[in-house]
């Protein structure tokens, strides 16, 4: 079959005649489609939507994906949860106005030195008080045990300080309150802070606990170095979060944010 002037030729064309209409009928074959409504231009019949049942899975395929044996959830660690009161030693140093975050005592490593200088006197007045009384020397044996009862009434003073020692945090503030014979309350506002960091020492990491630097744009600072505050990762990213995201803060607690209630006021 020859081509008419001006067509190029197609595959079909080299085709005997049945096949070569079939071929054309295929390519002008019209779409069907479904009648519109003339009144508003729409389908005048809804396309059939298909609906699948959820997937089920057993244990076995969810294992792992849950909390783990001590009800721990996988992945990274989150930022410690908020606290909701402050306890009576902190509340007192709270004005009406501030929002309570969270308040913190020191790790354990704080108060290592003290029991160890404990233990080692206990073990000395063993050791002293048989060799004394082979000596048959009373007396400083008696002036050993005071020592060693003076040395036991500081490390049991120790403990309790370290117990009732606190890191506060609130919207407004960063304070440490200790002592338990002579009160020591030191705050930093945040609006002060010009730079934050913790450090951590090799045994630190370990351990989990760190030491905290704030720098202010003053000559002197009531408070600069914390040390020894647990979980310092996730209480620095509490302490920068409060001082740069105040809002997420509140919405996170459900509550509205001062900004947002002054513009309700105005």
């Amino acid at each position: 079959m020859t081509n008419p002037p001006g067509r190029r030729p197609r595959p079909e064309d080299d085709l005997p005649e049945p096949s070569r209409r079939e071929a054309e009928d295929r390519d002008t074959e019209r779409i069907p489609r479904v009648p519109r409504d003339g009144r508003r231009g729409r389908y005048a019949e809804s396309p059939v939507i298909e609906t699948f049942d959820p997937p089920a899975f057993d244990a076995e395929e969810l294992l792992g994906l849950g909390d783990d044996e001590i009800g721990i959830p996988p992945g990274p660690r989150r930022v410690l949860p908020l606290e909701d009161e402050a306890s009576a030693r902190v509340s007192r140093y709270l004005f009406p106005t501030e929002r309570y975050r969270g308040e913190w005592k020191r790790h354990w490593i704080h108060i290592t030195p003290s029991i160890l200088i404990g233990i080692a006197a206990t073990f000395a007045l063993g050791f002293l008080s048989g060799y004394l009384a082979k000596q048959h020397q009373e007396g400083l044996t008696a002036v050993i045990v005071l020592v060693w009862l003076g040395v036991m009434a500081w490390v049991i003073w120790r403990i309790a300080d370290w117990y009732l020692d606190r890191f506060i945090l609130t919207n407004k503030r960063v304070m440490v309150v200790n002592g338990l014979i002579t009160l020591r309350v030191a705050m930093m506002p945040l609006l002060r802070v010009t730079d934050m960091k913790y450090e951590q020492s090799p045994l630190g990491r370990v351990l989990n606990y760190g030491t905290f630097v704030l720098e202010s744009a003053g000559q002197e600072q009531a408070l600069r170095e914390i040390k020894h505050l647990p979980n310092p990762n996730e209480l620095y990213l509490r302490v920068v979060e409060e001082m740069y995201e105040p809002q997420a803060v509140e919405a996170r607690l459900g509550r509205p944010s001062e900004e947002a209630r002054s513009d309700d006021a105005t």
